[in-house]
């Protein structure tokens, strides 16, 4: 009689399964010092070099220690640079947007709606993508099209040439570029509001980082050198 082969199985190994979530670490995320370092809140990343060109959304009543329910239509938008050496991530300011539901509501039936793109050069250079929207309350003709949007984009180039990126856009925010541009064509025609819906900043603005971290060399924006100019005019806008 044959002999049965005697041994014994081995057990199969049991699969570690790895939490992804416990190997993740919460790390703090820090407003530029154009927003006094405020709280944004906080991010999970496995590696601190992840963190690194992530962007952040939030709203002036969601920024920490900055309570103003007007602005609750008006989204920032941040990135990460660097994390600190209190394991804190600073942040740049790279622009903002306004809801679509409050630009809807700007531009009612029976309203003509202006558009506008342009970028801007601020007197100590960084270069930012301004777009504001102009609503009057009638249907404005071409003429008066064209004269609006000439005037606007003269006013915006002021205002930049004749103030520095953390005063560009502390403006554009709190509503005094809206009111320089208001003020500007009332000549032409007394708008019915003007928002500055949208805007990107191509650049670095100066002392948006702590002392201690290296300035970030600037974005050069590709395309032509001159500033460009696309505009667009809705007729019928949503209602």
């Amino acid at each position: 009689m044959a002999e049965k082969e005697s041994g014994t199985k081995k057990a199969p190994l049991a699969r570690t399964v790895k939490d992804k979530w416990r190997s993740k670490h919460a790390y703090k995320v820090r407003a530029p010092g154009l927003f006094q370092h405020a709280e944004l809140g906080e991010t999970v990343s496995t590696e601190p070099e992840q963190l690194i060109g992530r962007t952040l959304e939030t709203t002036f009543p969601e920024l920490s220690g900055i309570q103003d329910a007007g602005k609750a239509h008006v989204k920032l938008r941040f990135r990460i640079e660097r994390l600190g050496g209190d394991g804190i991530a600073e942040t740049r300011f790279i622009g903002h947007t306004l809801t679509s539901d409050y630009v809807r509501r700007l531009a009612r039936r029976k309203r003509s709606k202006v558009d506008l793109s342009l970028i801007v050069t601020t007197k100590d250079g960084v270069q930012i993508v301004v777009k504001p929207v102009a609503v009057g309350e009638q249907r404005l003709q071409t003429r008066l099209r064209a004269e609006l949007r000439h005037k606007m984009v003269e006013v915006l180039k002021e205002e930049a040439a004749s103030h520095t990126a953390v005063e560009f856009v502390r403006g554009m925010l709190q509503g005094e570029l809206s009111k320089a541009l208001a003020h500007g064509v009332k000549t032409f025609y007394p708008l019915k509001k003007i928002e500055i819906r949208s805007s990107d900043v191509l650049g670095t603005i100066a002392d948006e980082l702590p002392s201690s971290a290296p300035p970030a060399e600037p974005e050069v924006p590709s395309g032509p050198t001159e500033p460009e100019v696309a505009t667009a005019v809705a007729e019928d806008p949503v209602a």
